[in-house]
């Protein structure tokens, strides 16, 4: 799995040009999955997120986490994290796992995250049209690959 997380202090998400979900202050997790993930890297991963240290304590240092503020998680599926391109100038997505595949890991990971933070997380929609807005915080972004474990 891959994930880029961005802390933010506003995010909306539009699906297919429809519906919009809006939250304040927390993280955006774009999330990249392949075929070899599985049970283990969703647990890694949400552990992970849920205990990373950037938001600031009272003196201004990056040292709290999601859980310590209680901030809210959006979470997007994003197949093209895993895009390579390495030969030519078209991505290829073929390191991106089938939705057979996917929206299972998809749908895990985001159980897991609520259960981690004792709260529901919004959501993108698997496969839809979407459209993301947000105030990157700081700017802090992160990207963390399972498969290296960091």
């Amino acid at each position: 799995m891959r994930a880029v997380i961005q802390k933010v202090s506003h995010a909306s998400i539009t699906i297919d040009r429809a519906q919009t979900k809006e939250m304040g202050p927390g993280l955006v997790i774009l999330l990249g999955i392949e075929e070899s993930d599985g049970q283990s890297d969703i647990e890694w991963l949400s552990g992970k997120i849920s205990r990373l240290r950037v938001f600031d304590d009272e003196k201004g240092v990056m040292n709290l986490s999601i859980l310590d503020v209680n901030g809210d998680i959006m979470i997007v599926s994003q197949f093209t994290l895993h895009a390579s391109t390495k030969k030519g100038n078209r991505p290829s997505y073929i390191k991106a796992a089938s939705p057979k595949t996917a929206i299972p890991l998809y749908t895990t990971f985001i159980e897991q995250m609520q259960e981690e933070l004792g709260k529901p997380v919004l959501t993108g929609e698997f496969g839809a049209y979407m459209q993301l807005n947000l105030n990157n915080d700081g700017p802090v972004t992160i990207s963390i690959d399972t498969k290296n474990r960091e």
